[in-house]
């Protein structure tokens, strides 16, 4: 089982501030899922996520 990936987490891997990904990740599509009122990514969506951005 692989364990999903916090707010605070998917911030830290794209190194970007928290509220910049709270603020941005309906715009941008970070795939998150909203699991008991909290947000949570898989961290194979994320990693397919970040493959597909354009620098």
């Amino acid at each position: 089982m692989t364990k999903l990936l916090t707010l605070d987490e998917v911030a830290a891997y794209l190194d970007r501030p928290k509220s910049w990904v709270y603020g941005n990740w309906r715009r941008v599509e970070i795939p998150f899922r909203r699991i008991g009122g909290q947000l949570r990514c898989r961290p194979s969506d994320l990693e397919q996520w970040v493959d597909r951005q354009h620098v």
